[in-house]
């Protein structure tokens, strides 16, 4: 390795620029984890019979039935869109994070380093 950086980098960046421009980014990506687990997300099912709220930590945080989606003879219809609604709000809030993160690394696929 070249003395003070590396050979081929485009600018001539160096190593304590490199580095600083992780940091950056890594401050950057917790400011946004941080925004983004205190956001709500929200998804209906049924029509609208049924909607649930989850937060960014997916968390439920609120369940709303309209009544006229309660049938004793069809509990599991009610069920079934109780799942629905919060597997999306749940679906909606993790693409909305990837897309998040998405434009913060322009597209890189950084696994686990940050």
């Amino acid at each position: 390795m070249a003395k003070g950086g590396f050979r081929g980098m485009p600018g001539g960046m160096n190593q304590a620029a490199m580095i600083k421009q992780a940091q950056k980014m890594q401050q950057e990506m917790l400011r946004m984890q941080e925004e983004m687990e205190t956001k709500t997300y929200s998804a209906s099912s049924g029509g609208g019979m049924v909607t649930a709220t989850v937060n960014g930590k997916h968390e439920l945080q609120s369940l709303s039935i309209n009544p006229e989606a309660v049938d004793p003879d069809d509990v599991d219809m009610l069920q079934d869109m109780i799942i629905a609604a919060v597997n999306e709000a749940m679906r909606t809030a993790d693409a909305e994070s990837a897309s998040q993160m998405s434009r913060l690394t322009g597209g890189l696929n950084l696994g686990g380093l940050f």
